[in-house]
């Protein structure tokens, strides 16, 4: 069975992440208490929305929270996605939370008090530039929360196998998502026809573990 994704609040963080999460396959819902954004999201095919507020009880319900494999809380604010993620975990029983925190030093009591995965596009990108520093490693690989999940970025070489090939001709494994392609300046939302070309960096969330086996198949290294 299809694993089923909620997404709560986040604008344009929302929108790409719904197209990407819909491309692998999943189920996904959309909650947003912004009417307008809730009516580009649902010009997104395959996509269920919700006008509410993510933080109310009552709105998680009618978005069948407690149905979900993931809840992931994308909203502007720190103390509301806090508040989602505890709602799902405590209330729905939720097996796996995500909250976007714009804050580094909230990491680890988001942590403290349930939330399984926290993100924080501060401390990624310290991350990354941290790892670059101590290793000369053919892909960054930045954990996400307690390790469990990463996101790795590979460059792709002029030589590599996936040169020319759409996303459903490559055979990623299961626990993979190829979340975004970054081509110069632009930052593409892959779909199965998209290709990846020389020069482009393939951004991926991989369950611990299976990153190595997924970088191996794009590059051949």
């Amino acid at each position: 069975m299809k694993k089923r994704v909620l997404l709560v609040g986040g604008r344009r963080k929302e929108k790409a992440l719904a197209l990407s999460l819909l491309t692998q396959g999943y189920r996904v819902t959309a909650i947003n208490d912004t009417l307008e954004d809730c009516q580009k999201l649902a010009e997104i095919d395959k996509l269920r929305v919700l006008h509410g507020d993510g933080t109310r009880l009552s709105v998680l319900e009618d978005a069948e929270a407690g149905s979900m494999d993931i809840v992931i809380a994308l909203t502007a604010q720190d103390e509301d996605n806090l508040v989602i993620c505890e709602l799902c975990k405590k209330h729905f029983h939720v097996d796996r939370t995500v909250a976007l925190v714009s804050d580094p030093a909230k990491i680890e009591f988001f942590h403290r008090v349930g939330v399984d995965s926290v993100v924080c596009a501060l401390s990624t990108i310290t991350s990354i530039l941290a790892h670059q520093a101590r290793m000369d490693q053919f892909s960054n690989v930045v954990p996400i929360g307690d390790g469990g999940v990463e996101i790795v970025e590979v460059p792709v070489s002029k030589n590599a196998p996936c040169i020319g090939k759409q996303l459903w001709e490559i055979q990623l494994p299961e626990k993979v998502i190829l979340a975004c392609i970054l081509r110069g300046d632009k930052s593409i939302v892959p779909k199965g026809n998209t290709a990846i070309l020389a020069g482009d960096l393939v951004v991926l969330i991989a369950d611990h573990g299976q990153e190595t086996e997924a970088v191996r198949v794009l590059t051949g290294a």
